[in-house]
């Protein structure tokens, strides 16, 4: 029987999910696409058809050992390479970055290697996965996506690869990527869908008390600013940013700040930064929001005057445009619990806290 004739019989009755469990990662990360895909297993039994899935959490390497980044270590049935049955859907979970070029990875990279849609109907990544993808040549010039934290590494060390930071996951032809963590379940639940239809997926969504389609139309909740060394302009600037955001920050006055003419600051700024003066600033200000948002209980009104965001129709505007979701539904989902506090208290928010 050819590949293609197995295709056919697994889209009729079972489909073989092959989860490599990358040693140094979240358990989150194999163990999320596992309980997605075992369990929509489940529900299609109880509605009585023989489609399904078989799932296997595999190793990349022949010792079959997985070490994760909680201390705790599992020995895994088989390695990647043993498995000789048709395999409907890999995905790779997470990587080590220590580990990624040892020499006992290299059998692995060379299976990956010739992996295409003729012998593997698709494969995916979770977080950190994505770079051992690459590394194995599966996304050149591919769209990709990978933990928000790690996007910027995945584009420099991969530039054939057209990365997207704030997705929560990306299909380019065959190849599938998730962001980090949590995000593969977001990535199984779609291709569980894909498979069987919404039905089923809402089954398992429903079950693992988990959103089928999350709020803000599928998107990563990165920060919009990089962190800037001490010596860069933008970080010389803001902290005085900062404590002017609630007035205009035009390039004429910041430039005067810095004893600068405009056309020299706007010049310097773009150059050392890569964005012109006031797109930096717009996002500085949606940032500082943010924290407002998750960390107090200000009104939006006073948030959006304290940020120099203008009004609350002009905040959920940039909202929408740089995060997807507006100022309210941001405060619902991030909302910090905090200690029962007075009308009039109010709590300066640390904008370099990480999210």
């Amino acid at each position: 029987m050819s590949y293609d004739d197995c295709i056919t019989v697994n889209n009729q009755q079972r489909k073989q999910i092959v989860i490599v469990a990358m040693s140094g990662n979240m358990l989150l990360n194999f163990a999320g696409p596992a309980d997605v895909f075992t369990n929509a297993d489940k529900c299609l039994s109880l509605s009585g058809s023989k489609a399904g899935y078989d799932v296997l959490i595999v190793s990349p390497t022949m010792n079959k050992k997985v070490s994760g980044s909680n201390g705790m270590a599992i020995v895994c049935q088989y390695c990647a390479m043993e498995i000789k049955t048709p395999i409907d859907t890999l995905i790779v979970a997470g990587n080590d970055f220590h580990a990624l070029k040892k020499p006992e990875y290299s059998d692995f990279y060379n299976w990956l290697s010739f992996i295409n849609e003729n012998t593997i109907r698709r494969v995916g990544s979770v977080c950190g996965g994505a770079f051992v993808l690459a590394e194995a040549g599966l996304l050149n010039g591919k769209k990709a996506t990978t933990h928000w934290q790690l996007s910027e590494r995945l584009k420099k060390e991969y530039p054939l690869v057209d990365v997207n930071n704030t997705a929560f996951y990306t299909s380019d032809g065959h190849i599938y990527t998730s962001g980090g963590v949590s995000s593969g379940i977001d990535l199984a639940l779609a291709l569980v869908e894909e498979d069987h239809g919404k039905d089923i997926a809402i089954q398992v969504a429903r079950k693992l008390v988990f959103y089928l389609s999350r709020p803000g139309f599928q998107v990563q909740f990165g920060n919009l600013l990089p962190v800037y060394e001490s010596s860069n302009i933008a970080g010389k600037l803001q902290a005085w940013f900062i404590e002017n955001l609630h007035e205009p920050l035009d390039v004429v006055r910041v430039a005067e700040h810095l004893n600068m003419s405009p056309r020299n600051f706007t010049r310097v700024f773009h150059k050392q930064t890569g964005v012109p003066p006031a797109k930096f600033i717009e996002k500085l200000r949606v940032e500082m929001a943010r924290k407002y948002l998750e960390d107090t209980d200000i009104p939006l009104e006073t948030i959006a005057e304290k940020c120099g965001l203008g009004g609350l129709v002009s905040m959920r505007r940039t909202f929408l445009r740089h995060l997807m979701t507006t100022p309210s539904d941001y405060r619902r989902a991030f909302r910090t619990s905090l200690k029962v506090a007075g009308a009039g208290d109010v709590v300066r928010p640390n904008l370099y806290q990480t999210n």
